[in-house]
């Protein structure tokens, strides 16, 4: 079986590509990362991004991008760039919480995938620990969401460190969720204080993760590290070095 490519959810160093967008994509190529998720464009145009990214060779995996702005023009830069998935990065709880509101919330996902669709891109939706709170009727939100919708319609990006959070096992949803999840955001829990951690450095169950992956249809691992206790290019890199060990890469 071929390995799953590594990438890296570039809002881990969006403080560094605030000053040096260009610069930062070029560090995260030497550190070896072959695929970048998007949380922003850096004012360059679809094409100069495009560009860049061939340059680099790395793939644009995804972009995290608020559902207005799939509804906007969004999908058209997305587009020209050549992004894969479009990722829908949170959804207020008050709406989960509300099933009128999460009726709508179903109808817009369906819209912008219907949208995305006549470009190739697909629709995710990525979690947090909110989402395994119970609905009214008695399941999770993040379930209810999936139940109403189709894998068609919308598939996960199953953000590890919130599943955790939340109280699940990583693993257990990958594999719930199989044929549905082809991005997985790969983030580490303090064994202490339960915060943020480099890959390989906390208390995920790595080898149980991999497993579930590979065997549910993962098309990508990427890293993601909401903030960092060290020089946010310095935690990239050690999760880097990290799945290098473990045999990822």
């Amino acid at each position: 079986m071929s390995k799953i490519p590594v990438g890296l959810q570039m809002y881990t160093l969006r403080n560094e590509t605030a000053v040096d967008f260009i610069g930062t994509f070029k560090k995260v190529a030497e550190i070896g990362y072959k695929g970048v998720e998007l949380a922003g464009y850096g004012g360059l145009s679809a094409a100069e991004l495009k560009a860049l990214l061939s340059e680099l060779g790395m793939t644009a995996i995804g972009a995290h991008v608020g559902i207005d702005g799939i509804e906007g023009a969004e999908g058209e830069y997305l587009a020209e760039v050549g992004v894969k998935y479009a990722v829908i990065p949170y959804i207020s709880p008050d709406v989960f919480n509300d099933p009128a509101q999460r009726a709508n919330l179903v109808s817009r996902i369906i819209a912008v995938r219907n949208k995305m669709a006549k470009f190739g891109i697909t629709v995710l939706y990525h979690n947090h620990d909110f989402e395994f709170t119970k609905t009214a009727e008695g399941v999770y939100s993040l379930d209810a969401l999936y139940s109403a919708t189709t894998p068609d319609e919308l598939k996960a990006e199953l953000d590890l460190y919130w599943v955790k959070k939340g109280g699940e096992q990583p693993a257990e949803y990958i594999r719930k969720y199989a044929g549905r999840v082809p991005l997985v955001h790969c983030k580490d829990m303090d064994k202490t204080d339960e915060s943020f951690a480099e890959v390989g450095e906390g208390s995920q169950d790595w080898d149980a993760i991999f497993a579930a992956s590979e065997a549910s249809g993962v098309e990508w691992y990427i890293v993601e590290q909401d903030s960092c206790k060290r020089p946010p290019i310095e935690s990239v890199t050690i999760s880097f070095n990290n799945l290098k060990k473990m045999g990822k890469i």
